[in-house]
């Protein structure tokens, strides 16, 4: 039997479960990361935000080239080779998988290549193209993420209907496609393609799109998109496919009508669901909740003391960032030391055409909570440098407490909005007021200047526009 011992084994190896690997061994610890998939790097970056943000640069070019024509500058119609482009997204890939394993080597992380299986609260089996291993550890960090959901009713084993997984791999531009889900991979997706040339269609049961911006936020990206794609139906309903050629058949409740519509693809984008089965949990204490997440407490420790769980696979907010976060706080736990999960600031990012981010709450849930708050906005149609790029559809917003001027959440919605925030990120990490903001001094002219004006508007001084002035208290 061959059985190696360590004092930490991460199970996963995405942004949550490298950065856990590499922290634990940085200070010292024994560390085994097991991974399925041949390269490193998890859903993030082998099928996630990278390979999409690469697609959403590249078509975003298409577009750009079309727009320049009112400044004088005039390109011809675009060619596309997809091999090319799917070839230059996986040099990238390759790339940033290549240093992760690069990285794992230099910090002497033992990195093994199999599917891991619980065999006790201490046990590991891992299958891998060697045969079965087994790790025995002192303390587990469960990393495993999630998979992007598709429903048994649209689960027809046809090929032209696509998770975001294999929409990221472009075999053909559609004539039609249909994405149902109008949340940020459904509306990333859909920029993408319909920036190709498919005529698009969003079904979204809701009444609005990216559920958890606020809509006056997300108003700039309906708008864009409203052009972008052939159409966007909100509290719309899809009840069934079938496969008609070389097409889906899709029935459609919309406007109390039932619609039967052809298209060439779907996209099936209504969020993913946690990898927590087949994993051998029921051989530990881990608990999970009703959607199959694992059961965590602020110290990421799950119900059984030797097994953390971090990222996807715990539940909250699916961001890879999070996960880098929960991962630090998992190995300094271990560690000895005493760290929890809250109050933690972590800001979400949409890139779709404008972008939209947001950290801390938004305006729908500081009403939801009944949290004290005043709104300051300022337009980018306002902002020289804006509309140096032709790009005056953004709008920044922060959310300030009435008595403190503590800022409680900031907005952005427009061009790199997703750089932007990482300003207000750590501005709400320090208990910054909306004072603090307006005192620092920003380089002109940029869109970092938006935040700043911003703060001033919500004391009523504005340089570059009119701000209603608070009463004085």
């Amino acid at each position: 039997m061959d059985t190696i011992k360590t004092e930490i084994v991460v199970v996963g190896a995405g942004p949550g479960g490298y950065a856990a690997a590499f922290y634990a061994a940085d200070l010292g610890k024994k560390v085994i990361l097991i991974e399925r998939e041949k390269r490193l790097g998890g859903v993030c970056l082998n099928r996630g935000c990278i390979p999409s943000k690469a697609l959403l640069y590249a078509t975003h070019q298409i577009v750009s080239a079309r727009e320049c024509a009112h400044r004088g500058i005039a390109f011809g119609e675009p060619t596309v080779d997809l091999g090319k482009m799917r070839a230059w997204k996986e040099s990238i890939l390759e790339k940033l998988a290549g240093g992760v394993a690069t990285l794992a080597k230099m910090r002497n992380v033992t990195v093994l290549k199999g599917r891991a299986y619980f065999e006790g609260s201490q046990k590991l089996r891992v299958e891998t193209e060697d045969g079965q291993k087994f790790v025995e550890y002192d303390k587990a960090i469960l990393a495993s993420g999630s998979t992007a959901a598709m429903p048994k009713v649209f689960d027809l084993g046809n090929p032209r209907i696509m998770t975001s997984t294999e929409a990221l791999e472009i075999e053909e531009v559609p004539e039609s496609l249909l994405v149902v889900g109008g949340g940020y991979i459904g509306m990333e997706m859909g920029t993408v393609y319909a920036a190709l040339g498919s005529k698009v269609t969003v079904v979204e049961a809701m009444d609005n799109i990216l559920a958890g911006a606020d809509p006056d936020l997300a108003r700039p990206v309906v708008t864009i998109a409203k052009k972008a794609f052939k159409e966007i139906r909100l509290k719309a309903k899809v009840l069934k496919m079938s496969t008609a050629g070389k097409q889906i058949k899709v029935e459609i409740e919309y406007n109390g009508q039932r619609l039967e519509e052809l298209y060439d693809r779907v996209l099936v984008s209504v969020g993913r669901v946690p990898n927590s089965t087949d994993l051998g949990l029921e051989n530990t204490g881990i608990q999970l909740d009703e959607k199959g997440f694992v059961k965590v407490n602020l110290q990421q420790q799950t119900e059984d003391p030797n097994i953390y769980a971090i990222g996807d696979i715990a539940g909250g907010i699916l961001l890879a960032h999070k996960a880098h976060k929960e991962a630090r706080i998992a190995v300094e736990n271990i560690n000895g030391e005493n760290v929890i999960n809250e109050g933690i600031v972590i800001p979400a990012v949409v890139f779709t055409d404008p972008e939209l981010a947001w950290c801390g709450l938004t305006e729908q849930e500081a009403k939801a909570k009944g949290i004290p708050y005043e709104v300051a906005k300022f337009p980018w149609s306002a902002s020289g440098r804006a509309l140096s790029f032709d790009r005056t559809d953004g709008l920044t917003k922060m959310l300030v407490d009435p008595e403190s001027d503590r800022v409680l959440g900031v907005g952005i919605c427009g061009s790199n909005a997703g750089e932007l925030i990482g300003e207000a990120t750590l501005a709400m990490e320090m208990g910054a007021t909306a004072e603090d903001i307006a005192l620092t001094v920003h380089p002109h002219p940029t869109l970092s200047e938006t935040l700043m004006e911003c703060a001033e508007a919500f004391y009523g001084h504005a340089t570059h526009t009119i701000a209603k002035k608070r009463p004085s208290l």
